[in-house]
C-alpha cells in the first residue's frame, strides 16, 4: 500500500475559503450533505480557515489531522471507501481510453467527461456524504461533529487544488495508476492510429511527471504539494 502524505498546513485566512473546480465544489457538496445542521457547517467553516488544524494526512481510504479546539486539542479521523480491484481497473481503462486524460490530471485538472465515462462503467469517483466517515475523540453527540467537518472543508480545497488527492483518498494513488498505465501501454499493442496516438500522449505524460520528480522530491514532505486555491 502507498506510504502516506502529509500536506502543508493551512495559514489562517480571511474572507470565505471555498473550492472553486466543481469536483471540489462536488466534494464540498458531499461534506454538507453529510453535516447534521447548517450551524454546524458555518461553525466548521470558520474553524476551516482559523490556522487551528495540523497538516492534514493523506493515505488510501484515510485521513487524519489534529484540530484545536474550543476546548482542546482533539485528533480527527477519516475514512472514504477505497475502490476495490474491478472499480480501480476500470478506472485506469477509463483515463487510458483518451491520450489527454493522463496529463490533464498531471496538470491539476480533472476532466468531467473521464468522471461520466467512469460513472458508465459503474466507478463513482467522487463521494457522497453517506460515505465520508469520521471520528473524533470530542464530546459532541452529532457526527460528523464540527471538527471534523473543519477538516472535510480542508480536505475539498486540496482535492480541489489536485485530483490525485480523490485518487489516492479512493485507493489508486498517483504513482500506481502512472505505473498502471505504463504497464497497460507496454502489454497492448498500438493496432491502428488512435491507439498509437494514445500510448504518445501517456508517454510524453509520463515524461513530464518524471520531470516533476526530480525538481520536486516526494519524499520532502515539508514541501507545498499544490496551490490551494
Amino acid at each position: 500500500m502507498a506510504g502516506p502524505v502529509v500536506h502543508p498546513r493551512v495559514a489562517a485566512r480571511r474572507g470565505a475559503a471555498r473550492a472553486t473546480r466543481w469536483w471540489g465544489k462536488a466534494w464540498v457538496r458531499a461534506v454538507e450533505e453529510a453535516a447534521y445542521a447548517e450551524d454546524d457547517l458555518a461553525r466548521a467553516r470558520a474553524l476551516s480557515r482559523s490556522g487551528r488544524i495540523s497538516a492534514i494526512t493523506t493515505r488510501p481510504g484515510e485521513f487524519v489531522a489534529a484540530v484545536e479546539g474550543d476546548h482542546g486539542l482533539w485528533t480527527v479521523a477519516g475514512t472514504v471507501p477505497v475502490l476495490d480491484g474491478a472499480a480501480a481497473e476500470a478506472l485506469v481503462e477509463t483515463v487510458a481510453a483518451e491520450s489527454g486524460r493522463v496529463a490533464a490530471l498531471l496538470g491539476g485538472d480533472l476532466p468531467h467527461d473521464l468522471v461520466e465515462h467512469a460513472e458508465e462503467s459503474g466507478v463513482e469517483l467522487l463521494p457522497y456524504g453517506g460515505e465520508l466517515g469520521s471520528s473524533c475523540p470530542c464530546e459532541a453527540w452529532v457526527d460528523p461533529c464540527v471538527h471534523a467537518l473543519a477538516v472535510l472543508y480542508q480536505l475539498a480545497w486540496l482535492v480541489d487544488a489536485d485530483p490525485f488527492v480523490l485518487l489516492q483518498l479512493r485507493g489508486l494513488p498517483r504513482d500506481e495508476l502512472l505505473a498502471r498505465l505504463h504497464q497497460r501501454s507496454d502489454d497492448t499493442p498500438a493496432d491502428d492510429d488512435g491507439e498509437r496516438d494514445v500510448e504518445a500522449g501517456l508517454d510524453a505524460a509520463l515524461r513530464a511527471a518524471r520531470v516533476l520528480d526530480l525538481v520536486h522530491d516526494p519524499e520532502d514532505t515539508d514541501a507545498p504539494v499544490g496551490h490551494l486555491f
